[in-house]
């Protein structure tokens, strides 16, 4: 699949744009290539970067939603949001009274935070098994 097709159209009306919507619409494109081509993920923090609130509006406008989104709850809320664009994903978290503390764009498959720690994974099958064994008793 060749990422020649994706139209990207931004339209700077805001005399305080820097120009970093289009800049990161192609950073976002040459990562995507990357990442088809050789699964390597990567993050770009949308906080660390200046943007007008008219070019992160454009940002998030062209972007777009596509068919996945998921929140989290811990420690705050965390919005996962897939673009229209597959293996772009939109992740923003929040602290507890709602200010974003994290926004960020990340090419993968699927967020890193979406995935089951191993951690988790064996507490979880020590919870099991304990059931297991209550139940079996």
């Amino acid at each position: 699949m060749s990422l020649k097709g994706i139209a990207i159209d931004v339209e700077t009306a805001d005399p305080h744009s820097v120009g970093n919507a289009a800049a990161i619409l192609s950073e976002i494109a040459s990562r995507l290539k990357k990442f088809a081509a050789s699964g390597e993920t990567s993050l770009i923090d949308l906080k660390s970067l200046p943007f007008s609130p008219y070019e992160y509006e454009q940002l998030r406008f062209t972007l777009g939603r596509g068919e996945i989104s998921a929140n989290l709850d811990a420690i705050g809320t965390s919005e996962i949001i897939e673009t229209q664009f597959p293996g772009v994903w939109w992740v923003t978290h929040y602290n507890v009274e709602g200010d974003i503390v994290a926004d960020l764009i990340e090419i993968a498959a699927v967020p890193n935070i979406l995935l089951s720690q191993p951690e988790d994974v064996r507490a979880g099958l020590e919870r099991l098994h304990a059931i297991i064994s209550q139940s079996a008793s």
